[in-house]
C-alpha cells in the first residue's frame, strides 16, 4: 500500500512549517535574492574576465547530483546557435580531447565533490582555462587559485545544492554572457530574480491549495507515477530538474522525457499496467485505489512555441486525456529565456517539497543517499 498525502497539512501553515525542520521552503523562497547575490559575487570574482583571452574552442562543465542541471541550463540557453559546443561531465574523468584551448568549469557547492574536484585538477595539469564555483577556502577553490583560474565563492548559508541552484548557475551564466555564448546580462538576471520572487509569493506556505499552484501540483502528483515531459529543450531543463527534485526531496520516481523524441516512449505507457480509466465522478484530490500515471507537461510561453512543437505537445496531451491519463500542464510566462525556465523550476521545486511534507517526509533528509555515499567512501 502506497503512502497517501495529507492534504490538510498543506493548508495548516503552522504545522506545515513545523514539519519542515530544515526550512527548505524558506530556502526556496530566497531564490530571487540568491540570483542577485550570486551576480554580485561573480562580478567581484571577475567571472566575466574569462573572455579576456578570447572565446574558447569548447566549454566543459563538471557537475554532479543537484548541481548537474547547470550544464543543461547553459547548453539549452545557448541552443543550436551557440558558437562553441558545451559538454557536460558527470564523472571524475576529463575527456581526452580537452586542451588549453578549452574552458573547464567545475561546480560543487561544498567544493569537495570528488568528481568536479578531480576534473578541475586535471584541467589545471593540462593548462586549460579554469572557472570554479563553490565554497571559498575549499579544495576546489585551492586547485583553481593554484592554477591561476577564477573561483566564484558560493553565498554563505546554503545547505544543499538542491536549494542552491542559482548560486551555482549564475556565475557560469555571467561568464557565458561575456563570451557571447548566451544572452544573460544584468537586465536578464534581474528579470529572472523578479520571476523567482513572484513564484515564491504565489507558492508561499500561507496560500491555500486551491489557489497555490505548487500545492495543487503536489496533490495531483501524489499516488501517481509522473511522466515529466518538456515540450522543448529549454523547458526540458525544468523537466529534468523536476524529476530530480521529486526523487531527492520526496522519494518520488518519475519518468523523464523531452519532445519530440520522447513522444513515442511516453505515449506507449498509456497502454501499460499503470494506465487506468478515468472516473469522472472521482475526487481529484482523493487518493486513488491504485497507482496510476500523471502526465506533467511543461511548455514554453505560447508565443515562443514553434507550430511543430505546439502540434506534437497538443497531440500528446490530448492522447493522454483520451486514454484516461490525467494531465497537469504548466506553461512558462513570457520574458527572457532564463526567466521563463526559472519560473517553471521554482514552481516544481516548491511542489516537490510540499509533496514530501504532505507524505510525512523530510525533504532535506535522504538516508539512503547518505548510506550510499558512506559505502562508496
Amino acid at each position: 500500500m502506497f503512502r497517501t498525502i495529507d492534504g490538510s497539512l498543506l493548508d495548516n501553515e503552522p504545522a506545515l512549517l513545523a514539519s519542515d525542520r530544515a526550512q527548505t521552503l524558506i530556502a526556496l523562497a530566497g531564490a530571487g535574492a540568491q540570483v542577485r547575490r550570486a551576480r554580485s559575487l561573480a562580478a567581484e570574482a571577475g567571472a566575466a574576465s574569462v573572455a579576456e583571452d578570447g572565446r574558447p574552442r569548447a566549454v566543459v562543465v563538471a557537475a554532479l547530483a543537484g548541481s548537474a542541471v547547470v550544464a543543461e541550463l547553459l547548453a539549452a540557453l545557448g541552443g543550436p546557435g551557440s558558437p562553441v559546443p558545451v559538454s557536460a561531465v558527470h564523472s571524475s574523468t576529463l575527456p581526452g580531447w580537452v586542451s588549453p584551448l578549452d574552458l573547464v568549469v567545475a561546480v560543487s557547492l561544498s567544493g569537495r565533490a570528488s568528481g568536479p574536484l578531480a576534473v578541475a585538477a586535471e584541467a589545471a595539469r593540462r593548462g586549460c582555462r579554469l572557472l570554479t564555483v563553490g565554497r571559498d577556502s575549499s579544495p576546489l577553490s585551492d586547485v583553481c587559485r593554484n592554477a591561476r583560474g577564477i573561483h566564484v565563492p558560493a553565498p554563505d548559508g546554503l545547505r544543499s545544492s538542491r536549494a542552491g541552484l542559482w548560486a551555482l548557475a549564475v556565475p557560469l551564466l555571467v561568464a557565458a554572457d561575456a563570451l557571447g555564448l548566451v544572452h544573460c546580462d544584468d537586465a536578464v538576471l534581474e528579470a529572472t530574480a523578479d520571476r523567482l520572487d513572484t513564484a515564491a509569493e504565489t507558492a508561499r506556505p500561507s496560500s491555500d491549495s486551491f489557489v497555490n499552484p505548487a500545492k495543487g501540483l503536489a496533490l495531483e502528483l501524489a499516488c501517481n507515477v509522473p511522466l515529466v515531459l518538456g515540450a522543448t529543450d529549454l523547458v526540458g531543463v525544468a523537466a529534468s530538474r523536476a524529476a530530480a527534485q521529486l526523487a531527492r526531496n520526496a522519494g518520488h520516481p518519475a519518468v523523464l522525457g523531452v519532445l519530440p523524441d520522447a513522444a513515442g516512449g511516453i505515449v506507449a505507457t498509456f497502454d501499460g499496467p499503470f494506465a487506468r480509466p478515468d472516473d469522472i465522478f472521482a475526487d481529484p484530490f482523493e487518493a486513488p485505489a491504485q497507482t496510476g500515471l500523471r502526465l506533467l507537461l511543461l511548455r514554453d510561453a505560447d508565443e515562443e512555441e514553434e507550430p511543430a512543437v505546439r502540434r506534437i505537445a497538443d497531440i500528446v496531451r490530448d492522447t493522454a486525456g483520451e486514454s484516461g491519463v490525467r494531465v497537469s500542464e504548466l506553461r512558462a510566462e513570457p520574458g527572457p529565456a532564463l526567466a521563463r525556465v526559472a519560473g517553471l523550476i521554482a514552481l516544481t521545486d516548491f511542489a516537490s517539497v510540499y509533496l514530501a511534507l504532505g507524505l510525512g517526509m523530510d525533504p532535506a533528509s535522504t538516508p539512503h543517499v547518505v548510506d550510499l555515499k558512506e559505502r562508496l567512501a
